[in-house]
């Protein structure tokens, strides 16, 4: 197949001597919108043409592995000479050429690509998978996209195989012009530019430079600019070290190019790197970062994943390449598989994408949860980085939430340090078939509360949260390992049967709160929801907790944050009946009593990081009961 091909175009001389094609009405309209409409950035120009350039080079050498004499003998390149006193561009590469008939079919018809034509001829051939890997152009319009800075453009050709060249000619609105070229063209295409006058920033060598730096540094095609004075400077680097098997990029290496590539300091915390062949076929070389970046919680929330096609820069910013709860990582995905649309900004099907992303999250989760299992000390350096944007996967990413969980790292009350929740699960006492938890502003706040008393007697751990974000994720994913997260400050629960101490005074307690309870209440009245007596409080007289179906102070707050006018409820205020100042109550005066009662209901409050509700009546209360101790 691919020798008869070249039989066909490569060997005949079929001339179309001063041929002129005007555009039909239609295509003149749809050609319209390719140069206006289809490109955001007219900076994409260069990054389309170096991408043809680069496609006809690898065309070439394709095609030469089965007809030596197709072949460059010379070294191959993309050459690009500015001309800045009559803002023209030029554009030459070594690549395959095209014949007159070629040049009127490919660049005289809207989205007819050579690139897919070719793939066609070569449907049915093994060797036709490895020649799409190298070639970039799917639609056939990107070269269109010269005349959004030039108001005229060449293309002198001359295809391998053949003695003679041709010239293309069009001013992108009315039609085109074939004829043949007296001058004594090599094997190749060159792209000639007259550029529009309110383009004439492009006929500047740094800008030119800049361009190709961003989007085609990585093509292994060396890209040379010609000077005026005639010296050659090689722009791009034409390597990329993501193509190069692991066992050749050192450590250092691979540091030097996250630090230049993505403008880190740090050193990685961990590197990806990672081909997949198959039916998906892409490379990643991902970063974590051991330093948070400024950024990291911006509203946005945006990734940083550059994406290239082979080795052309794409975009830095497409969603859906990884997760935002992995915002912080930072990489390089060259995929083939990936399908765009026409102009390459936009991805076009979504679930190719998916599959990548899935793919990708897997393997980062993965070197996570070694990386912990490995070094506990380094991984908690890294978990005061990025631990709160990890959580957000926690209740966002229903599919992985429990791979997140694995490697996210819960401050134990009883051991005073970051444990994971296998292993609180795993130091559970008999009988336990729950993660208690409670929610706080900060852990001194947390480490002194009252609702631990009755678990520190227990011998009972409790996980101590103090990111906002705990509340959410606790309640969104409600169970880990098949047991639930209960919230010591917002739900019932009975600990008396569990533990190192148990609760043999049940009905004492019932009977004690039948005298207090009524009292507490009537001198506190609609400040709480209700008083009952507790089975958790040993050193505290009192606590408050949500009552049912309500809100704890924490999860209020944030709440209330987020939207001003939110109201939280009432609360029942449990007491600890077996307090000094509790069994005092009865034998005080009725004032005293009420005082009493309202400063127990304000500590309380404050002990759950609120502030007093009645700053005014709380000092009077003070000085109440003051006054009547002295």
């Amino acid at each position: 197949m691919i020798k008869e091909c070249i039989a066909q175009t490569g060997n005949q001389e079929t001339r179309m001597s001063n041929y002129t094609q005007t555009f039909e009405a239609d295509t003149g309209k749809i050609l319209n919108i390719v140069i206006n409409s289809l490109y955001s950035d007219r900076d994409i120009f260069l990054r389309e043409l170096l991408s043809n350039a680069s496609d006809a080079i690898q065309k070439r050498k394709f095609l030469g592995q089965t007809d030596p004499a197709v072949l460059n003998n010379e070294i191959d390149n993309i050459e690009i000479v500015i001309n800045k006193k009559k803002k023209i561009i030029e554009i030459t590469d070594t690549g395959i050429g095209l014949s007159d008939s070629e040049l009127a079919e490919t660049l005289g018809t809207i989205a007819k690509s050579g690139t897919s034509a070719f793939l066609q001829e070569l449907d049915g051939e093994e060797s036709s998978k490895d020649a799409a890997k190298t070639l970039i152009g799917q639609f056939g319009v990107g070269f269109y996209s010269a005349f959004m800075v030039a108001d005229k453009v060449e293309v002198v050709s001359r295809k391998a195989g053949t003695s003679k060249s041709s010239i293309w000619e069009s001013d992108g609105q009315s039609g085109f012009a074939i004829n043949n070229s007296e001058d004594d063209q090599a094997v190749g295409t060159k792209v000639i530019l007259h550029l529009k006058k309110d383009a004439k920033e492009f006929a500047t060598p740094d800008k030119i430079k800049s361009l190709i730096k961003k989007y085609s540094d990585h093509i292994n095609v060396p890209i040379n600019i010609k000077e005026a004075d005639g010296e050659i400077e090689q722009v791009n680097s034409a390597t990329a070290i993501w193509t190069k098997p692991t066992s050749k990029i050192s450590d250092e290496e691979y540091k030097e190019f996250y630090n230049s590539t993505f403008g880190s300091f740090d050193e990685p915390f961990a590197t990806l790197h990672n081909k997949s062949e198959g039916t998906l076929e892409f490379t990643n070389l991902l970063f974590i970062p051991k330093t948070a970046p400024f950024d990291l919680f911006d509203p946005e929330r945006k990734t940083k994943i550059n994406l290239y096609i082979n080795r052309v820069f794409i975009s830095n910013d497409l969603e859906g390449v990884i997760p935002t709860w992995l915002r912080f990582i930072k990489g390089i995905l060259d995929t083939t598989s990936l399908d765009l649309n026409v102009s390459r900004e936009m991805v076009q099907n979504n679930p190719v994408l998916k599959k990548i992303s899935k793919s990708l999250t897997k393997r980062v989760l993965s070197e996570l949860k070694k990386r912990l299992k490995k070094d506990e000390v380094a991984y908690d350096a890294f978990w005061e980085q990025f631990g709160k944007v990890l959580k957000e996967g926690l209740y966002e990413d229903i599919e992985n939430k429990d791979k997140i969980a694995e490697i996210i790292r819960v401050r134990s009350f009883k051991e005073d340090k970051l444990i994971t929740l296998q292993s609180y699960i795993d130091a559970m006492i008999d009988g336990q078939d729950k993660i208690y938890v409670l929610t706080a502003d900060t852990l001194e706040q947390a480490q002194s509360s009252p609702h631990l008393e009755g678990f520190k007697a227990q011998g009972i751990d409790v996980l101590l949260m103090t990111d906002p974000i705990d509340a959410f994720w606790t309640s969104q994913m409600k169970s880990f390992q098949e047991k639930d997260f209960l919230s010591i400050s917002r739900e019932k629960y009975d600990i008396s049967k569990l533990g190192e101490v148990k609760d043999e005074d049940g009905e004492d307690k019932e009977t004690t709160d039948e005298i207090y309870s009524p009292i507490i209440k009537e001198c506190l009245g609609d400040l709480v929801e209700d008083v009952k007596a507790s089975k958790n409080l040993i050193d505290s007289p009192v606590r408050l907790v949500a009552g049912e179906g309500g809100l704890d102070f924490n999860l209020e707050r944030i709440l209330k944050a987020q939207n001003p006018d939110f109201e939280g409820s009432k609360k029942i205020l449990e007491i600890n009946t077996n307090h000094e100042l509790i069994k005092k109550l009865p034998a005080l005066p009725s004032e005293t009593q009420k005082s009493l009662c309202r400063v127990l209901f304000e500590q309380a409050r404050i002990l759950d990081g609120e502030m007093p509700s009645d700053s005014l009546q709380f000092s009077r209360d003070l000085v109440t009961i003051g006054l009547k101790i002295a």
